[in-house]
C-alpha cells in the first residue's frame, strides 16, 4: 500500500511501486485533469505538484510518493471558487485548445508560491511546459495580472 495526501486528502492505492504516479492519478483516483502527453518528461502536460515543486508526474514513480503532498488541478479550487491563477486564464484568454494548461497552471502554481513576483526570466525558466497553440504570451500577461495587482 501507498499513502500519500492527495489534494489535502490522505489516499491509499494498492499499486506497484514503479507505476507512474500520472496513471495513479488518472485511474485509481479519478483526477483526470492531470494529461498525458509525451509520456517522456518533456511537454508539461502531466504536471502536478509534489511537497511544493512542480514534478512530472508522468515520469514520478508512486513508490517515490509515499508520504508527501500531491496537488493536481482539482485541487486549487477553493470552496468553490477557482485559484487567482484560474481565474487569470481565463481573464486572459489564456487556453486555446487547453490540453496542455493544467499542466501549466500547475507549474504557475508552484512559481508564485515560490516568488510571487516573478520576472519575465523566472517564468521562463519556471514555466518550460510546451503548449502546441502557442499560448505562451498570454500566459506571461495572466501571471503578470496576479503578480503586479
Amino acid at each position: 500500500m501507498i499513502t500519500f495526501n492527495l489534494n489535502r486528502k490522505k489516499v491509499e492505492v494498492d499499486v506497484e511501486p514503479e507505476t507512474p504516479l500520472l496513471w495513479v492519478l488518472r485511474e485509481q483516483l479519478d483526477c483526470t485533469g492531470t494529461k498525458y502527453g509525451c509520456g517522456i518528461g518533456m511537454c508539461g502536460a502531466c504536471t502536478v505538484i509534489l511537497d511544493g515543486e512542480a514534478t512530472r508526474s508522468c515520469l514520478m514513480p508512486i513508490g517515490v510518493v509515499n508520504g508527501k503532498n500531491v496537488e493536481t488541478i482539482e485541487g486549487l479550487e477553493q470552496d468553490g471558487r477557482l485559484s487567482k491563477i484560474q481565474q487569470a486564464w481565463i481573464k486572459n484568454q489564456v487556453p486555446q485548445c487547453g490540453y496542455c494548461q493544467s499542466g501549466m497552471v500547475m507549474a504557475t502554481t508552484a512559481l508564485i508560491r515560490r516568488s510571487p513576483n516573478p520576472t519575465d526570466a523566472e517564468i521562463e525558466a519556471a514555466i518550460t511546459n510546451i503548449c502546441r497553440c502557442g499560448t505562451f504570451q498570454q500566459v506571461r500577461l495572466a501571471i503578470h495580472s496576479i503578480t503586479k495587482a
